[in-house]
């Protein structure tokens, strides 16, 4: 069966849902003792859309997700999955919700299929939907071939695709995908947002965490910038660029003792600067003209490098800080 045909019934589904909130959440709040780990923030997903939270480890995302799963109850605050409160309803809620967790949780006493076939048996769903589904689900997965190998045969990249495609056994309508390529080489994050891109073609609302810059781009309609459990700003990725950046970013590179003392010399150069330990970013909408003016002022940097802004830049800009720590 083609791929496109997986999650058939879900596509319809979406359809039918396009543009009504799936999940809303109103000054949604988790405390462990004195600690706010979610301080109170707001958010709504419309059905189909890809949502992101993004922020540093510890920010709070996991926690949301949890709360959006109903394994974690929220300690104050409104929170609405399709319609229902997931701590009041939480079965109902995950018959929907499909999870893909930071860590691959599969069964490595069995063989690849059968880890679908068992999962797909938790949500009472007969053998004979589970396996021409679990065929499907691998060959969307690109594992195929691996249906009869071992789990811990797999690679790294195997397994989190194993993992997705044991996610949707249930056809849900939601995914919740928390640190999806946490740990995967360059390739197996493309082949993974490519799958990612396809089921949000088959209707698919998906919500996400992560800390790379490059992920929330790449797969994110909107997202949630998340610091110390508040939320710190939200958008499209190119809308927050546009409102916390500037159109380029010169990036100079002076060696590790001069970056740090370099800054006075730049001085009105710009929009504005940012002094890291190993590099300097001059914020302008011009950065080869940026980049004369430090020339110009006999200024000689190891290297140089103008580039597009991203949304790294955008959190440097909010927290002054990486994400990645």
């Amino acid at each position: 069966m083609h791929n496109e045909a997986i999650l058939s019934s879900t596509a319809s589904a979406g359809n039918q849902m396009k543009q009504q909130t799936v999940i809303s959440a109103e000054n949604l709040t988790k405390r462990y003792g004195d600690i706010a780990a979610v301080d109170g923030i707001s958010f709504s997903v419309p059905a189909g859309e890809s949502f992101g939270l993004l922020g540093p480890n510890g920010a709070g995302k996991s926690t949301t997700m949890r709360m959006i799963g109903g394994t974690t109850q929220r300690t104050s605050g409104t929170l609405s999955i399709m319609g229902l409160d997931p701590d009041s309803h939480g079965p109902e809620v995950r018959a929907h919700l499909g999870v893909v967790p930071q860590q691959d949780n599969l069964d490595e006493e069995l063989r690849v299929r059968e880890n679908l076939l068992v999962y797909g048996r938790y949500f009472g769903l007969p053998m004979s939907y589970l396996k021409p589904k679990a065929d499907e689900l691998l060959e969307f997965a690109q594992l195929t071939d691996k249906a009869k190998a071992k789990v811990d045969a797999l690679s790294g990249g195997m397994k989190r695709r194993l993992t997705i495609a044991r996610s949707l056994i249930n056809e849900p309508r939601i995914l919740l995908l928390d640190e999806p390529t946490t740990g995967l080489d360059p390739q197996a994050r493309h082949i993974l947002w490519d799958r990612l891109f396809r089921l949000k073609e088959q209707g698919v609302t998906l919500i996400l965490t992560t800390h790379y810059m490059d992920e929330a781009e790449q797969l994110c309609d909107r997202l949630i910038v998340v610091d110390k459990g508040r939320i710190m700003a939200e958008g499209s990725p190119a809308e927050l660029i546009r409102e916390y950046s500037t159109r380029e970013v010169l990036e100079l590179r002076f060696g590790s003792e001069r970056n740090t003392t370099i800054g006075a010399e730049l001085g009105g150069i710009g929009e504005r600067l940012e002094a890291l330990p190993d590099r300097v970013l001059i914020y302008a909408h011009d950065g080869e003209a940026a980049l004369e003016q430090v020339a110009s002022r006999g200024l000689r940097p190891l290297t140089s490098l103008v580039r597009r802004s991203s949304l790294e830049d955008v959190f440097l800009r909010l927290t002054g800080r990486s994400l990645v720590e």
